[in-house]
């Protein structure tokens, strides 16, 4: 089997782009779908059997990839990184700025250790990344830079660390696509909803159980896919989406959208796409899967 992208397969032949956070979840799935249409793809994280294991996927595929163990909220550890994947692999045409984590809590429960390792992870390393990215390549070649968000539009209750670094880099976004502009760097976001990846496993007690309900708040009555937020990553990496820049697409079911005074109707019609041939479904989403009622 291969990846059953909706994009044609070389589209990114003799293109380097790096995706972090590539070991899981729609890092990994997008890892997977640019190497599927001919991308040589450099995947970045901290834990070395995961990034090992979903390179291997790659190569077993057909595709191309290496791993690199990095710590993107290190600034001189960012800096050698890509210093050496240029050396190693030349220009970088393309940066999948996935990499993050969060845990559940409500503000008043949470130290300034904890608020700050989030803000770090989620907005200051997807910085690094891109400032070096751009320094030591896209400034000279050009290239495209997709950061990752999440549904924090109307606040992000529960998570109040995660959306104020996910806010923070969505201005970072508009700003870097407009001091960039110059070089030919485009500078996207991509803001998902609720999406069945890997994450959702890591959650416990209330949090954990509400997940498989979650549903029930969307327009379209389903939770996405990994590959639905894979082909918005690659739609803006590509050059179909030449003259966009700046801009944030949200990949949520219109769940970020309306009031609670408006209805959501019995669901029709609205059919996911996957075309991820290596997806499955986290174990909180199983059809037989135990209720936690912490």
């Amino acid at each position: 089997m291969a990846y059953d992208s909706i994009f044609k397969t070389d589209l990114f032949a003799g293109q380097t782009i790096i995706v972090t956070g590539g070991g899981s979840g729609i890092g990994r799935c997008t890892a997977h779908e640019l190497a599927a249409l001919g991308a040589h793809v450099l995947l970045v994280g901290r834990k070395v059997d995961m990034l090992k294991q979903v390179a291997a996927e790659i190569v077993e595929d057909g595709g191309k990839a290496d791993w690199r163990v990095c710590d993107i909220r290190e600034e001189e550890t960012v800096k050698h990184l890509v210093s050496e994947l240029i050396r190693e692999h030349g220009p970088i045409h393309g940066l999948v700025n996935n990499a993050g984590g969060q845990f559940p809590s409500a503000l008043a429960s949470i130290n300034q250790k904890g608020f700050e390792t989030v803000m770090r992870t989620n907005l200051v390393g997807g910085f690094l990344m891109a400032r070096e990215v751009f320094n030591q390549s896209m400034s000279k070649h050009g290239g495209a830079i997709v950061n990752m968000l999440a549904d924090m539009w109307g606040g992000m209750p529960g998570m109040g660390h995660s959306g104020a670094a996910r806010s923070g880099m969505d201005n970072l976004t508009k700003t870097a696509a407009f001091e960039w502009g110059y070089a030919g760097v485009r500078v996207n976001a991509v803001a998902p909803g609720w999406i069945a990846s890997s994450g959702m496993d890591t959650y416990e007690g209330a949090f954990k159980a509400v997940i498989p309900t979650l549903r029930e708040h969307v327009p379209l009555k389903r939770i996405g896919t990994e590959s639905e937020v894979s082909a918005a990553i690659v739609f803006l990496l590509s050059p179909a989406a030449a003259f966009i820049s700046g801009s944030t697409l949200r990949i949520d079911g219109a769940a970020s959208l309306g009031g609670r005074a408006w209805p959501i109707h019995k669901a029709q019609n609205s059919e996911s796409y996957n075309g991820f041939h290596r997806a499955y479904l986290p174990d909180v989403l199983q059809p037989d899967a135990p209720k936690d009622k912490e």
